[in-house]
C-alpha cells in the first residue's frame, strides 16, 4: 500500500498528494509517469510526476477530476492508501544545458510542466514559463512556478488574469518580438499542444509536448498508446511521453483519445448519482 501523506486543494476540481513511495521516488526525473490503482478492483490510471523527494521517498501527484477514477482518487484524504502505485515509467523530459527554453503549461498541464521548468533551471538554462487556464480561479500553482522561472507569463481565456487569451498567443508575441528562443516545451490538452506546434513550426523552432495517450499496462506490452511520429508508430508509454511536436500526428491522436468519451462519460455520471458524497479511500469498485 502506499499512503497518501499529505493531500493539497488547488481548486475546486484539482488536488495534489504526496504519496509515500520511496522505491520510485529514488529512480524519478523530471518528465516521468506513475500508474495507479486506488484498490484492488480499480481502473490502472497513468499520472505524470509532478515532484519527487529522493530523501523523503516521496512522490507528488496531481489529478484533475475529469471521470470516475479520478473522482475516486480526489475524495480519498491524507492517510488513505492507494493499492498500486507503479513507475517511474517513460522516458525522462529532456533537459538540455544551455539557452533559453519556454516551457507551456495548459490547465492541468502545469503540473507536469513544474518539474520540467526545475530540471531545466537547475543546469542553468534560462527559462520562461507560459502558463493558462479558462479563468483566473482555475490557475494552479503559479508561486511554485515563480520559484522555477527566470520570467512567468500568465494566459486566461476569459482575461481574468494577465493575457486576455492563449498561452500560444504569448508565445507567438514573443517570437513576433523577435525574443531568441532555443527550444520550446509544452504541457496540455492536445488543441493546445497542437497550436504550439503550429506557431513554431515556421521558424523551425524545436518543440516537445508530452503526450497522455490511453495507456493499460504502461510498459509496451499492451500497444494502447500508440501514436505515429514521422513515419513511425512509437508508444507513449515507453517511447514518450516526449516527441517531437512537428512530427505528431495530432488527427490520429485525437481521435484515439476520444475512443471511449462516451463511456467514460456515462461512468462518471452513474458514480455522481451512485455515491454523491463518497469518501472513497480504497473501497468501492471503479470501471472507467
Amino acid at each position: 500500500m502506499y499512503p497518501i501523506l499529505k493531500k493539497r486543494d488547488l481548486n475546486s476540481v484539482t488536488k495534489l498528494f504526496e504519496v509515500e513511495a520511496p522505491i520510485v521516488a529514488r529512480r524519478a526525473e523530471a518528465g516521468n509517469f506513475v500508474i495507479v490503482r486506488v484498490n484492488e478492483k480499480g481502473e490502472r490510471i497513468p499520472l505524470t510526476v509532478a515532484d519527487f523527494d529522493r530523501d523523503a521517498g516521496t512522490i507528488t501527484i496531481v489529478v484533475q477530476e475529469v471521470g470516475k477514477t479520478s473522482a475516486l482518487i480526489n475524495r480519498m484524504e491524507t492517510g488513505d492508501s492507494f493499492a498500486d502505485f507503479v513507475g517511474p515509467l517513460g522516458e525522462s523530459a529532456p533537459i538540455r544545458d544551455d539557452g533559453h527554453v519556454v516551457c507551456l503549461g495548459g490547465g492541468f498541464g502545469i503540473a507536469p510542466v513544474f518539474p520540467v521548468a526545475r530540471a531545466l533551471r537547475e543546469t542553468g538554462v534560462k527559462v520562461t514559463s507560459i502558463i493558462g487556464a479558462r479563468r483566473a480561479d482555475l490557475l494552479i500553482l503559479q508561486q511554485d512556478m515563480e520559484t522555477v522561472s527566470d520570467e512567468l507569463l500568465i494566459a486566461t481565456d476569459d482575461g481574468s488574469l494577465g493575457h486576455h487569451g492563449f498561452v500560444t498567443e504569448v508565445l507567438q508575441e514573443m517570437i513576433d518580438d523577435g525574443v531568441k528562443i532555443d527550444e520550446v516545451i509544452s504541457i496540455g490538452p492536445l488543441p493546445m499542444m497542437r497550436a504550439t506546434a503550429g506557431v513554431t513550426r515556421p521558424h523551425d523552432l524545436k518543440t516537445w509536448v508530452s503526450l497522455d495517450s490511453i495507456m493499460v499496462d504502461g510498459t509496451g506490452m499492451c500497444g494502447a498508446c500508440r501514436v505515429t511520429v514521422g513515419e513511425e508508430t512509437q508508444f507513449c508509454c515507453v517511447d514518450g511521453p516526449f516527441f517531437d511536436a512537428h512530427l505528431v500526428d495530432f488527427d490520429e491522436a485525437a481521435k484515439r483519445g476520444d475512443m471511449y468519451v462516451d463511456k467514460e462519460e456515462l461512468a462518471y455520471e452513474r458514480f455522481k448519482k451512485e455515491a454523491p458524497n463518497c469518501q472513497c479511500g480504497g473501497g468501492g469498485e471503479t470501471d472507467g
